[in-house]
């Protein structure tokens, strides 16, 4: 699950959650289609070899906006940008 903080709101002092981005480890599918955000290139299903790729669902101020997926390599050069991945 994604992590999530929580806050108050000023009206009603309801406590919300507040979805924040985060990136996880996967092998890559066959089939799958998505290209690198990092370098731009395909991140490719290869029968023989078993590389890994990083999926990152996206928040933009609380609410969901996108996925990301990087090349396992590629995530790191990139600095992290949504943290450590999760396997």
């Amino acid at each position: 699950m994604a992590k999530t903080t929580t806050s108050t709101t000023r009206s009603t002092g309801a406590k919300r959650r507040v979805w924040k981005s985060r990136a996880v480890t996967r092998l890559i599918e066959a089939g799958s289609a998505a290209d690198c955000a990092h370098c731009g290139e395909r991140v490719k299903f290869r029968a023989r070899e078993r590389h890994r790729q990083v999926i990152c669902n996206v928040y933009v101020d609380g609410r969901w906006d996108r996925v990301e997926h990087y090349h396992e390599p590629c995530y790191a050069a990139a600095g992290s940008p949504y943290g450590d991945p999760v396997d």
